[in-house]
């Protein structure tokens, strides 16, 4: 930081000096932030524009009404009550495609009937049985992409076709093999249950995927609600949830490597489900020690195919970064992160 922040951090706070190519020109808390080009900026993103005004409110939709009446340019979020319209309205000034956000849900390897040679052919027999098109298309109305693996489209070096990545697709005949192999080896009783927390808008796709696995495997799977976020983690971090539980991921840095070691590396901080796979982690530990990214991308794509025949967590799919923009903006692109590239926005 600035060496005034030392002087008074709090007021740095207020009026923070940065090095990007916009500077801090006006802050009005709660209501916008009005940013213009730093002309002490010499690096390659110089700003096209004359700066930016940063609106705050308080419901996406009348965020989206003002982009469709001109009193807006870029919106970054589409409100769930446009989803169906949004399209139609926008004429082509909108973007909806994967983002560097992963979906899915965890089976703790402590889990009962879910380790050892029963534990895999549950776990791919679960995920034969989901129809994550279905899902994302009625749930979601195509605000989400089906996962193809555990990391995402947007990073560099992923693939759509791994090894064994087929177990990832609906398959109801070949759930219902898989899951009677593994009644031969211990019958399945009680519930499959999947615990998510109430207040992050999940009940509607935790239902629909219970409801694909109960139907296909004709078994009592439903979804588990805690009252808040707070609650779900205090159980998933005590280890003291017994089902599976949502999980997902949103990528610090474009790399397959930070979707797949701190989730699922050995006594990895965000391992929920305590996966341990030592040739998986040999496998991350040659990606990040390998000479070049197309080596390393070789090494993470190998790991992957690892998790695909044990599923630590069921891949579900990807969420999208679904925007738009007004007639009055051009050169509106959406980066890896899934926010606008905002240096290279042009007025008309």
């Amino acid at each position: 930081m600035h060496e005034s922040a030392l002087e008074d951090i709090d007021a740095y706070g207020e009026n923070p000096i940065g090095n990007g190519p916009y500077k801090l020109a006006e802050w009005n808390h709660n209501q916008n932030a009005v940013v213009v080009p730093n002309e002490e900026y010499s690096g390659d993103r110089a700003p096209q524009n004359d700066g930016i005004d940063f609106v705050f409110y308080a419901q996406q939709d009348a965020a989206y009404a003002d982009l469709l009446s001109g009193n807006l340019d870029v919106l970054d979020a589409i409100p769930d009550t446009a989803f169906a319209s949004y399209q139609d309205e926008l004429a082509g000034r909108f973007v909806n495609d994967p983002a560097a956000i992963f979906q899915s849900f965890t089976i703790p390897e402590a889990a009962p009937h879910f380790s050892g040679e029963e534990g895999q052919l549950r776990r791919q027999a679960l995920s034969h049985a989901i129809n994550r098109e279905e899902i994302t298309d009625t749930i979601f109305q195509g605000t989400r992409t089906p996962a193809t693996d555990f990391t995402s489209p947007v990073i560099p070096g992923h693939a759509d076709d791994l090894a064994g990545a087929e177990v990832l697709n609906y398959d109801p005949e070949r759930a219902k093999e898989l899951w009677a192999q593994a009644d031969e080896i211990a019958p399945f009783e009680g519930e499959f249950t999947i615990s998510y927390n109430a207040d992050g808008g999940h009940q509607a796709w935790v239902d629909a995927v219970a409801n694909s696995i109960r139907n296909t495997l004709e078994i009592e799977a439903i979804g588990n609600p805690y009252p808040d976020f707070k609650s779900l983690r205090d159980d998933v971090t005590n280890r003291t949830i017994t089902g599976a539980f949502r999980t997902g991921w949103q990528a610090d840095y474009p790399s397959l490597g930070n979707f797949l070691g701190p989730l699922y590396g050995t006594g990895a901080g965000s391992n929920d489900g305590d996966y341990s796979n030592p040739e998986f982690d040999a496998k991350l530990a040659e990606a990040a020690g390998a000479e070049d990214n197309e080596a390393a991308i070789t090494a993470y794509n190998e790991a992957q195919e690892m998790l695909l025949q044990d599923l630590p967590a069921i891949p579900l799919w990807y969420s999208n970064v679904t925007g738009g923009w007004s007639e009055n903006v051009d050169n509106v692109e959406f980066s890896w992160k899934s926010v606008p590239v905002y240096y290279e926005i042009t007025k008309n």
